[in-house]
């Protein structure tokens, strides 16, 4: 995974895909269609497309194994229960797979051969991926699109970003847990935020503790030795949605591809997730600010 410089000029800048810091991006040309270069024609399509989408929300992490989508899958209500399912083509593109009426799901997994093949895609690969789910998906009318990104700040990143540009992202989630070192990784994610003006919805501090599920007495699993996601979100000014704690049975689920939700109603984890879900929904539903019909020029 490439790694955006950390002294990319940003989508909106003058510079964006011109500067000696893009030289070897992947997206220098995309980023340079904003920059006065002939625009990609997938964004204006992909705006179509879009149009029936209501909401489309990135979920983000600076750092790998945070749980980023495993919450994901909570938030859309839970993924694939039958990975074997495969993906058709319809005469309007791709059909997503749908697990109930009204929760689809689209996944590179979905389009292997087998569940053991790697993936081994250089940059502009991806890139055309994930043009491909936005604009060739048949996702129909949709209330939300949750869109479950890659550990870090990378060129997969700016590509979602980027060919959303027209369509509105409402904004984006990101997953932490409490150590410094997931800290440090999502600060990154924050400022990748600002520079490509991506609305941050908020912070989801993720296994913020353990609750023993017997005698119900709480570990600290991770310390959060610099305050954890709280103190950060106060120093950053940016809205910290909730603090989910473990609970062993979430892995269960998602290993049976069933709801946690659903599988334990009662938890400490599933009030935390339906707490969490209710505030992304209350940013939904406010008006954009003005001047935010676009995430990136």
């Amino acid at each position: 995974m490439e790694e955006v410089p950390h002294d990319c000029p940003g989508t909106g800048s003058a510079q964006a895909g011109r500067g000696a810091s893009c030289q070897g991006c992947p997206n220098q040309r995309l980023c340079a269609s904003g920059a006065g270069a002939a625009p990609d024609p997938a964004i204006e399509e992909i705006k179509e497309k879009m149009k029936t989408v209501k909401h489309k929300i990135l979920v983000l992490s600076g750092k790998g194994g945070v749980g980023k989508s495993t919450f994901s899958a909570h938030l859309a209500h839970g993924l694939a229960e039958d990975e074997n399912t495969q993906v058709h083509q319809s005469g309007s593109g791709w059909s997503p797979v749908f697990l109930e009426d009204n929760l689809g799901v689209m996944s590179v997994g979905f389009l292997l051969s087998s569940p053991d093949d790697a993936v081994i895609w250089r940059g502009p690969k991806k890139n055309g991926m994930i043009k491909q789910f936005l604009r060739d998906v048949d996702w129909g009318e949709l209330d939300y699109l949750i869109v479950d990104t890659p550990p870090g700040t990378s060129d997969e990143h700016l590509s979602a970003v980027q060919y959303l540009a027209g369509a509105h992202i409402d904004g984006a989630v990101l997953i932490t847990t409490p150590q410094e070192v997931s800290l440090q990784d999502v600060r990154k994610e924050i400022s990748f935020c600002h520079k490509v003006k991506l609305p941050i919805i908020g912070v989801v501090e993720n296994m913020s503790s353990f609750l023993c599920p017997r005698c119900q007495k709480e570990s600290q699993i991770f310390p959060p030795t610099t305050g954890g996601a709280e103190v950060m979100c106060q120093d950053l000014k940016i809205p910290l949605l909730g603090k989910v704690p473990l609970d062993p049975r979430i892995a269960k689920s998602c290993d049976k591809g069933q709801s946690f939700l659903v599988e334990a109603p009662d938890s400490p984890a599933t009030l935390a997730y339906r707490s969490i879900i209710q505030r992304i929904r209350e940013f939904c539903d406010l008006p954009p600010p003005e001047g935010a019909n676009h995430v990136a020029s």
